[in-house]
């Protein structure tokens, strides 16, 4: 997302910087290095952790940051694990997450929790050490051109040479990472601007002329929006992630209310309504549930919040939602349109849309102007009845991995925030465990990351450690960045990690079972049958992930039983002073259900593997 766009959240709990006349004047001005003059900016702008490792470039901002009592440093083993774990902060908190890491090979190791958060609209401030101001451009030791580099994939990022420019970037960095639809910026410090003498004075004076976010909704949309919605009698409220961020959690909920509309939430979205709520249809797309896959393909208006219209959800876009006219509502306007042209497009912060939305219904429901949703609500009953959300259990007796998921849900605290990996774990923990909050629910969803859930798990832990965190994790995915569990036992971040262990690429392997003939090309993560013939343990076995996790100071237990699995959680959940892995190891011919196949219509939706939902006729047609 490029300086110029047009929108913003005003909802965030960080200080705004603020510009031009309204500039309150410096109380005091103090002679410091760059290096110090960063740390009291982060200070000044409320940044609470740092995620991070030092390097040579970056190091002299690690001197001053010993004596910070404001500031808390988290030394990571990996850069990526920096960027996750401030993602997971921030997606937990609601706060802007920061990560810091030296030039070269350690801001490139940045990019891919860059572009994660990019892709999941997450306020992130990566801040790198650059070689000195001389010396870029000469491929010096250690140099890399990280803004080039990041530049699609943030909203924003300056390079600062001269270190009484710091003050002020770093300002600009949260005001725009935690505005509009939030992102990741990047703040790229040559060596030499850290090590020399400036001044510090605050709040300073921030200049940002192509970046004026909107955030009121145009009257005249929201009252056409609101005809609409009276005059439907299929109508569907698409939820997305940009609800959560704009924290319209308790206006969507009135909204739903008071029209009876049903409301279907995306992967981003869990959570910003909850899952209990009797209008709650589930998630949609690829692996959504059956009765909100088809609400949307057969509704005839469809209310789009802070939704993006994104190839997960729609499927094969010139057959989705056949019948519905659309009115999208998005605080980027490059999101309207792009995918599904708007019949009312509004630009406009979710909350503002919202509660601008319950005034305008309102009125025309006094002036006698209700839907009649009824006969909708007969179909849309009828088929979440006959295609509810479930499994089979193995006939050989071993775990299901969705059971697993289920019961980890159920047995959990109340409130407790769960990460999940990326693959057949994050859609089964989509659907098996119920999200009643926001916030509680953290993922991968655009970029559908590898190695997510252990670092951002111990970010959220890190940003609200009264509360219970567990991450759901393939054993795949754990064996990317577990080395962060070490960061976890040293630093007091005692995360739960539940390893659903098949001992295969596990969505991968769905795919070649399904698509490719069963042939399983390098999904296997095991060894195989053993030496005379017969078959190997099942699960991921090399390594060993309960050893591995006593090796990295976290107590490990492994569940192979199904009659042990209450008391294995439960076990899991009464350790509260050191990270817990719990290896479970499930059958690995487990499939996600239901399933839309990539590159087709969701009117080709399978409920179960050979089960395709026989709709009917709705009651309007």
């Amino acid at each position: 997302m490029s300086m110029t766009e047009q929108a913003t959240g005003a909802h965030h709990p960080q200080p705004r910087a603020r510009s031009g006349a309204a500039q309150q004047q410096p109380a005091t001005v103090e002679h410091v290095t760059g290096a110090q003059s960063l740390i009291r900016s982060l200070e000044e702008v409320g940044a609470e952790i740092v995620f991070g490792i030092p390097g040579g470039a970056i190091l002299p901002a690690y001197d001053p940051m010993m004596d910070s009592s404001k500031v808390r440093h988290v030394l990571v083993r990996h850069e990526q694990g920096a960027g996750h774990a401030a993602t997971g902060y921030a997606q937990a908190t609601g706060k802007v997450g920061v990560c810091m890491a030296t030039s070269g090979p350690g801001a490139t190791n940045l990019v891919t929790p860059i572009a994660d958060a990019h892709m999941d609209s997450v306020p992130l401030v990566a801040i790198t050490g650059q070689v000195a101001s001389k010396a870029i451009g000469t491929d010096a030791f250690q140099e890399a051109d990280i803004c080039g580099i990041t530049m699609p994939i943030t909203k924003h990022n300056w390079l600062v040479t001269d270190p009484a420019e710091i003050p002020r970037t770093i300002a600009e960095a949260f005001h725009v990472a935690s505005t509009g639809r939030p992102g990741p910026v990047l703040v790229d410090i040559a060596k030499d601007a850290l090590q020399a003498r400036t001044t510090f004075s605050w709040p300073p004076h921030t200049d940002l002329p192509g970046y004026r976010p909107v955030t009121k909704p145009h009257a005249k949309q929201i009252r056409e929006a609101a005809k609409l919605i009276a005059q439907a009698r299929r109508p569907v409220l698409y939820v997305g992630g940009g609800v959560l961020k704009a924290r319209a959690t308790a206006e969507l909920k009135v909204l739903a209310e008071l029209t009876g509309a049903p409301v279907t939430t995306t992967l981003m979205a869990l959570g910003s309504f909850p899952d209990s709520h009797p209008q709650h249809l589930g998630m949609p797309g690829m692996h959504g549930s059956v009765a909100a896959v088809t609400a949307l393909q057969k509704s005839d208006l469809i209310v789009a919040l802070g939704a993006r219209f994104d190839d997960r959800v729609t499927g094969k876009l010139d057959s989705f939602a056949p019948y519905a006219k659309i009115v999208h509502a998005d605080i980027d306007p490059a999101e309207i349109g792009k995918n599904r042209a708007a019949d009312v497009p509004i630009v406009g912060d979710a909350r503002e849309v919202i509660a601008d939305l319950i005034v305008a219904i309102q009125a025309e429901h006094a002036d006698g102007h209700t839907g009649d949703y009824s006969a909708w609500w007969n179909d849309l009953n009828r088929w979440r009845e006959t295609y509810p959300l479930g499994y089979t259990l193995p006939e050989d007796g071993s775990l299901s991995p969705q059971q697993v998921i289920q019961r980890i849900g159920q047995l959990a605290p109340k409130d407790t925030v769960y990460a999940a990996g990326v693959g057949q774990h994050q859609m089964w923990a989509s659907h098996f465990i119920d999200y009643e909050q926001p916030r509680t629910w953290l993922n991968s969803g655009g970029a559908g990351t590898m190695g997510y859930a252990v670092p951002a798990a111990m970010g959220a832990k890190a940003g609200v450690p009264e509360r219970t965190v567990w991450a759901i994790d393939g054993d795949g995915c754990f064996q990317m960045t577990n080395q962060e569990l070490v960061t976890c036992a040293l630093n007091n971040i005692p995360i739960k990690v539940a390893i659903i262990n098949n001992g295969a690429l596990g969505m991968v392997r769905q795919w070649q079972t399904l698509f490719y003939n069963e042939r399983y090309s390098n999904t296997v993560l095991h060894s195989g049958p053993g030496s005379d013939g017969t078959e190997a343990h099942l699960g991921t076995r090399v390594p060993d992930f309960v050893k591995l996790a006593d090796a990295m100071g976290c107590v490990g237990l492994r569940c192979e039983r199904p009659e042990d699995l209450d008391s294995v959680i439960e076990k899991a959940n009464a350790i509260n002073d050191r990270p817990v892995v719990v290896d479970f190891i499930v059958h690995q011919d487990a499939m996600v259900w239901p399933m839309v196949a990539a590159g087709t219509s969701n009117d080709e939706i399978l409920a179960a593997q050979g089960v395709r939902p026989d709709f009917g006729d709705t009651e309007d047609d």
